[in-house]
């Protein structure tokens, strides 16, 4: 899912100084790192050598993904969806959001070095156009509002269907004034909490809340925070995103504390997030 070249690739930038941090943390001070990536595909697979190809991206990343070297070094994919809806964010559109962890930032570079590893990676660079791929650590969520209970999800206005399953509502955040990933601006706690109040009538739960503590692919942009809130169904999502409380709390404290934003509606194919955060 996430890789270092030893050249430059074509879907992004690598941070060097974040690699070195990954690759040197004492044992001591190392442990679980979980990296987000946001994945954008070309239409038709480009291979570097050339070769005439009539598969798309995606499936040009699909042979590429590296489960045998994820499990040699202990990682493992916790959470992976196509994204049904990008509602806010400029481009790219992004087609697939996934986050694998791994038992320590050092495996994470050990992985990069694996022959076999390394021997996949034409696939990827052919099919991805552009990614995003943050090193996070989990952060807890804000304790809920005074009177403010988890609904049953049978008896929410819009509970999962056959047609409308549950969805994964993916924030990447960055924000307008913030020295610590892991602590949101007092705005963003106002708004969340706000939000909390109207959410959790729908059926909504954090599956869990990440600091990004580096990018080591990206474009340059400076990510702080990634949000995993579920709701029943994308109908819940949008019910909670067309409330007029919500939408006040957005324009009064939303908006002052984001300098840049994606908000994605996933449809998840593997989640595992909520059970790799609690161990």
């Amino acid at each position: 899912m996430s890789d270092i070249d030893s050249t430059r690739p074509r879907y992004g930038q690598v941070d060097r100084d974040y690699a070195i941090r990954l690759a040197s943390t004492s044992p001591d001070d190392d442990g679980p790192v979980w990296m987000v990536n946001l994945m954008k595909y070309r239409d038709v697979a480009d291979y570097a050598d050339g070769r005439e190809s009539a598969i798309s991206g995606q499936e040009a990343d699909d042979l590429y993904t590296p489960l045998e070297s994820l499990k040699a070094v202990g990682a493992h994919i916790v959470f992976a969806g196509e994204v049904e809806q990008q509602l806010l964010g400029a481009a790219p559109i992004w087609d697939r959001v996934a986050v694998v962890r791994y038992p320590t930032r050092r495996s994470f570079i050990e992985m990069q070095q694996r022959p076999d590893f390394q021997a996949a990676h034409h696939h990827k660079d052919a099919g991805m156009d552009q990614t995003i791929v943050m090193g996070c650590q989990p952060m807890p969520a804000l304790d809920a509002p005074a009177g403010v209970e988890p609904a049953d999800r049978t008896d929410v206005p819009h509970p999962s269907t056959p047609e409308d399953g549950p969805v994964m509502v993916v924030h990447v955040l960055s924000f307008a004034d913030a020295r610590d990933a892991s602590v949101s601006p007092q705005d963003m706690d106002d708004y969340s909490r706000a939000a909390a109040v109207v959410a959790a009538k729908h059926g909504a739960s954090v599956a869990g809340w990440f600091a990004v503590e580096g990018t080591i692919v990206g474009d340059g942009r400076v990510w702080h925070q990634v949000r995993f809130n579920e709701f029943p169904s994308k109908q819940a999502f949008m019910a909670v995103v067309a409330d007029p409380d919500r939408l006040a709390a957005q324009q009064q404290h939303r908006e002052a504390a984001i300098a840049d934003t994606y908000t994605m509606i996933v449809r998840p194919a593997i989640d595992e997030i909520a059970a790799s955060v609690a161990g």
